[in-house]
């Protein structure tokens, strides 16, 4: 049975690739503290497995949290310039492979989807090849590595290709974005803090005070909307999501009207994604790529995305009226 062990071993030797080449750079003032955080960012990643599997101490890691997020929010990271290629060879290798480039990027989601729909259902001696609750990020890992390995292939005739190329070049992507690389996780658990807290579940009597009893396309439409709504407030749809589930997603659409709970949960974090074009609070996707880009309006790539997140959020709100039920 293959668990996601080796992928969370692979993030965590990662990090510490970065840190080594962070500790490298002399122009960096503050590279011992940006070295102390990617290497505590990737330890913890190793570390974690030994906890889950029982056989370490829970408490190291939790100090190693604390400390990467006093590195981060103090600003120990500090700033510095990696070499990589040039505008012109970049602009060369753009035209020459064309549409040719998104290929790796395809790549990923669609290993991904065939683990979780077609590898998942494998069976050896009797058990199932991939570890119970693993297989969409077993193959989320998967399809990297094949993604990987083609983006070499492609890059080839350029002359930049090889693993110390991909790792030098996504060592600088991370220490670009810096911090706000962690954001979807630390906001993905506030939301499950939330959860435990109880918040789901009163934000659950106030709709239910004022939701018509028996329309089931305003809880709908509530559920749809109010997912896009707290993403853009937290900032992340996983954050939003146990907090909208609990409140009307299970008590209302899937136990009240029997609704698809596959179905209607997916297309619910769907909507929360939909909330994710829209806020600044999801700096990794929406304020970081304009900074990297150089882009005079920083929040550029949110008002182009509104009126799409906008119709989107109708369809997947349409889609979860007309076939959830």
């Amino acid at each position: 049975m293959i668990n996601a062990e080796w992928l969370y071993w692979g993030l965590g030797l990662f990090f510490i690739v970065v840190a080594v080449f962070a500790a490298q750079q002399q122009d960096n003032p503050r590279r011992t503290g940006a070295a102390a955080f990617w290497g505590l960012l990737g330890m913890g990643f190793c570390y974690s497995t030994f906890v889950v599997n029982k056989v370490a101490p829970a408490w190291p890691l939790g100090l190693t949290v604390v400390i990467v997020g006093l590195l981060g929010g103090l600003g120990a990271l500090g700033t510095a310039a990696m070499a990589t290629t040039t505008v012109d060879e970049r602009e060369t290798a753009a035209t020459k492979l064309g549409n040719r480039l998104f290929v790796p990027a395809l790549l990923i989601p669609i290993v991904a989807l065939i683990f979780a729909t077609m590898v998942a259902s494998v069976t050896v001696g009797g058990k199932t090849l991939l570890a119970n609750g693993t297989p969409a990020l077993t193959g989320l890992g998967a399809g990297v590595l094949v993604a990987l390995v083609v983006a070499m292939a492609l890059l080839r005739p350029a002359g930049r290709t090889g693993p110390g190329v991909a790792l030098r070049e996504g060592s600088r992507l991370a220490q670009s974005i810096g911090w706000a690389l962690l954001l979807p996780q630390l906001i993905a658990v506030l939301g499950l803090l939330f959860d435990k807290a109880g918040v789901g579940k009163q934000v659950g009597r106030i709709f239910t005070a004022i939701l018509p009893h028996d329309s089931l396309f305003a809880a709908v439409a509530l559920y749809g909307v109010g997912m896009a709504v707290f993403t853009i407030v937290m900032g992340n749809a996983f954050a939003a999501f146990p907090v909208m589930t609990a409140a009307i997603g299970w008590p209302v659409l899937v136990s009240q009207f029997h609704g698809n709970a596959t179905l209607i949960l997916a297309v619910g974090m769907l909507c929360g994604f939909c909330g994710t074009l829209c806020t600044p609070m999801a700096a990794n996707f929406n304020i970081v790529p304009a900074v990297l880009l150089e882009m005079k309006d920083r929040y550029g790539p949110i008002k182009a995305q509104i009126p799409t997140a906008i119709a989107v959020l109708g369809c997947n709100i349409a889609i979860m009226y007309l076939w959830g039920f």
